[in-house]
């Protein structure tokens, strides 16, 4: 119990200097950490240096939050006006004639085709509805279209429940990314953007004040387009930065073979015959006319996806795309293709979003709440040190180190995953500094019963810590399943909260244990005493 190997204990130091040093950066501004790390020289690596620090949420340096809900009605009569066009074009394709047109539906489409056609027709509408998978359990069972086939010819296309619901869900993934870029191009700080239920997003930008230059900035349409890449740089052409040659341009002609508006659909999918990762596509009916067209006559040539002037990805066409769907492929990884079809699907927002909250919280109130959060956590961490010194003497001392450790491993595991530090969050680190020493107090109390019952000291201190240790997991374990319950039920703040108090019980392990025992173990040897010092 008292021997260390050198191996362990170099480890255990080198966790704790590393997460130590993780949270250095959250104690300096943001132009003191530049300026330190412009200074460095060029040979220097700079990755060596930490740099990531702390977000303040808003309720402690102020800003606007925004709540947006996705316009469902709006969301429902696009999508049956979509599926007008698919099928317009299937019956375009199939040259079935419906008799008196594709009706509109508030919820779908419905069209009357001649006994003859509908056997021809049938199967490829049927391609329509889609099965609905779920991320965690796979194909659900569920369809996102319903069709019906009535005896007088006439076949009606519903959107389901299940199907508006899904496309409700895709909607806010998909705006949580275009949002996230539209937030992040204008340079504002670390903004944070959340799912909300459903059916919202809940968007807070630290340090603005103007909650109307949100909504504006949001409301605004990206820029997509398709274009082709240029042979020379002369000509109808314009020179834009590439995403894949960082620093490079590349000339791309002026021609808009297609736009975001045209597309209605971007996938990750996996290639059926090499099983490689790859990005499938779909555009309405005008936009599959055009890229049709575009790309018969450009076979063999290289295709410029351009994002906000950017080009992202710049494919080379196989064959003509007809039918308004398509596949990328140009080896990707699996998370390759995932980001190029959010970016794809990132020239707009995927429906109407809605405002439903808007809130402005002002810098002084943050200050405030800073204040007030330091005056808590130092008067909280005073009077544990105090009873923890007084009660243990010695022992105290060392579980005293071990908090001020514990309290700076969970900055710098913030500092890591650039978290958001809000009131809540700051409520959570004076929680998690009695819950630490909680640790301790019940190594010791075992030691201290181990030792009237009769055993050595070095007997005591290797019960303590074992006898204790299954009580400490428990302990830990049913308030980290408590928090993380918080976290995934609860709203921003609350996951703030929840945040905190998990990584607080991960260094717990780590502090109140490990660290503990080899300081313990450092005093016996030093020692050589015969009782407990308390």
């Amino acid at each position: 119990m008292l021997r260390f190997s050198r191996t362990k204990i170099i480890a255990t130091l080198a966790v704790i200097i590393i997460g130590l040093s993780l949270a250095l950066p959250s104690f300096f501004p943001a132009e003191s950490r530049k300026a330190f790390m412009a200074s460095l020289p060029g040979w220097f690596p700079s990755w060596i240096i930490p740099q990531r620090a702390i977000v303040l949420g808003l309720d402690l340096q102020g800003g606007s939050q925004l709540l947006l809900e996705v316009d469902q009605n709006e969301l429902v009569a696009s999508q049956a006006k979509a599926l007008r066009d698919d099928v317009r074009r299937i019956l375009q394709q199939e040259t079935v004639r419906a008799e008196g047109g594709i009706q509109l539906l508030p919820r779908g489409v419905q069209v009357r085709i001649a006994d003859a056609a509908r056997a021809k027709v049938l199967p490829k509408l049927q391609e329509l509805a889609q099965p609905i998978a779920n991320p965690l359990v796979g194909q659900t069972g569920g369809r996102t279209i319903e069709i019906t086939d009535q005896p007088d010819g006439l076949i009606r296309l519903a959107l389901t429940d299940a199907g508006v619901n899904e496309r409700t869900r895709r909607a806010v993934t998909q705006g949580i990314e275009v949002i996230r870029r539209r937030l992040d191009s204008t340079g504002t700080t670390e903004p944070s953007i959340q799912q909300q239920g459903a059916d919202r997003i809940l968007i807070q930008v630290p340090g603005e004040q103007n909650p109307e230059r949100l909504e504006k900035l949001l409301g605004s349409t990206a820029k997509l387009e398709f274009r082709m890449l240029a042979d020379s740089p002369s000509g109808d052409v314009d020179l834009l930065p590439s995403k894949d040659e960082k620093g490079a341009k590349v000339p791309v002609e002026r021609r808009v073979m297609a736009d975001g508006g045209d597309l209605t659909d971007a996938q990750p999918a996996f290639d059926q015959q090499t099983h490689e990762p790859m990005v499938s596509f779909k555009f309405n009916l005008k936009g599959a006319q055009r890229f049709g067209q575009a790309t018969a006559e450009n076979v063999g040539r290289r295709m410029a996806i351009v994002l906000d002037n950017e080009v992202v990805s710049a494919p080379v066409i196989r064959t003509a795309i007809t039918g308004g769907s398509g596949q990328i492929t140009g080896n990707f990884t699996v998370q390759q293709a995932n980001d190029l079809a959010v970016l794809l699907r990132a020239g707009a927002l995927p429906a109407k979003f809605t405002v439903v909250e808007r809130r402005v919280v002002g810098p002084g109130l943050g200050r405030d709440s800073i204040e007030a959060g330091k005056l808590a956590t130092l008067v909280a961490a005073g009077l544990v040190v105090a009873f923890m010194f007084m009660t243990y003497g010695t022992f105290g001392f060392i579980a005293n180190i071990a908090l001020v450790v514990h309290v700076g491993l969970i900055l710098g595991l913030m500092s890591v995953l650039e978290a958001t530090m809000t009131l809540p969050g700051i409520a959570g680190i004076v929680l998690t500094i009695g819950t630490a020493v909680d640790s301790n107090v019940l190594i010791y109390e075992r030691m201290r019963e181990e030792q009237r019952a009769g055993r050595s000291l070095i007997s005591a201190l290797q019960a303590g810590f074992d006898r204790a240790f299954a009580t400490i997991i428990d302990s830990n374990s049913t308030m980290a399943i408590a928090a993380i319950i918080l976290f995934f039920l609860g709203s921003g703040p609350v996951k703030g909260f929840a945040v905190v108090f998990i990584l607080g019980i991960l260094t717990t392990v780590i502090t109140a244990v490990t660290l503990t025992r080899m300081m313990i173990a450092v005093w016996y040897n030093t020692f050589r005493p015969k009782t407990l010092p308390f």
